[in-house]
């Protein structure tokens, strides 16, 4: 495993971290506590060290798991992530809560989900540029870190074109960014990275694996089930999708490296990017998300490369 600095953070995180969605049931399986820690056990052995969760992964559900988990292990071997601004009320459906009373709120919820005292990164989770812009919601954050519950602030981006809470960052606090990045989307390298580079920001790509369908098991015409939030993508423009990536397999992807390692690895290869936050339905899934790291695109002359 390689490690990298999360920007200013200081926090030396692996460059395969451990995405969480799945574990609040909306990608077509419902999880065990046994199902999660097998997960996390494997993810720790192959030296990953960042879970990155929310509270409306199923009303913390997925805190919860991932809090069970920790209170038998060593809370200090990990870096926890997650976010707020949401409430879960049932799968796909959420309602936004952003005053910070609310938030407070939530981080104490998540902070007893996860039952420990503190959060490694706090995110803004997807918000709207006016619920961004609220200097009282950042000044109770603020606080909050202050008083030892939050290490780090993070902004987790709705749109991964956001100029204007990526060029506020700094003025907020916040010292890194979440965005989605991937082979199939790759609009963060026009602005949002020249301006986290410029902050010194870190940046967690989510969805690198496209939302899977940069596995490479998936083909045209595939269907998912309704517990699965593929489902609600735009059939035509998952085709078209899926096309792309058969092309991408062709002529970019070396013959004896698998899909999944080649696409977390390609996005590891910009400077900007601190690490990738794949998700994973089983141990065999974290071991070849955690090969990419020993790829050679993963190089150790990266800017927040730290030696170990």
């Amino acid at each position: 495993m390689k490690y990298r600095k999360i920007g200013k953070t200081g926090l030396e995180s692996s460059v395969i971290g451990v995405g969480t969605w799945q574990f609040g049931g909306e990608w077509g399986k419902n999880f065990t506590q046994s199902e999660v820690d097998a997960i996390l056990d494997t993810a720790q052995e192959q030296g990953i060290n960042l879970i990155d969760t929310a509270e409306c992964y199923g009303d913390h559900l997925s805190e919860s798991f991932i809090g069970d988990y920790l209170t038998r292990r060593n809370r200090e071997d990990w870096i926890v992530a997650t976010k707020f601004g949401h409430h879960f009320i049932e799968n796909f459906e959420r309602t936004r809560h952003w005053k910070p009373d609310e938030v407070l709120k939530q981080l104490d919820h998540s902070l007893k989900s996860l039952q420990t005292d503190y959060i490694d990164l706090y995110q803004a989770h997807s918000c709207s540029d006016e619920e961004f812009d609220n200097d009282d919601l950042w000044t109770m954050l603020d606080k909050q870190v202050q008083a030892g519950k939050i290490r780090h602030l993070g902004i987790s981006l709705r749109t991964n074109d956001d100029t204007f809470q990526t060029k506020a960052a700094s003025d907020i606090h916040a010292e890194a960014i979440q965005v989605v990045y991937n082979r199939l989307d790759r609009k963060p390298e026009d602005t949002v990275f020249p301006l986290s580079e410029e902050q010194n920001l870190g940046v967690l790509a989510r969805v690198p694996l496209a939302s899977g369908y940069l596995s490479g098991k998936y083909k045209p015409g595939v269907t998912f089930k309704k517990d699965d939030v593929r489902s609600r993508h735009n059939q035509q423009e998952t085709e078209k999708l899926l096309r792309l990536v058969q092309e991408i397999e062709q002529h970019e992807v070396p013959k004896d490296v698998p899909m999944s390692a080649w696409a977390l690895a390609w996005c590891l290869k910009h400077p900007a990017v601190s690490v990738v936050i794949p998700g994973c339905k089983t141990p065999e899934q974290v071991i070849s998300n955690a090969s990419a790291a020993d790829l050679d695109m993963v190089s150790s002359d990266h800017p927040h490369h730290v030696n170990r």
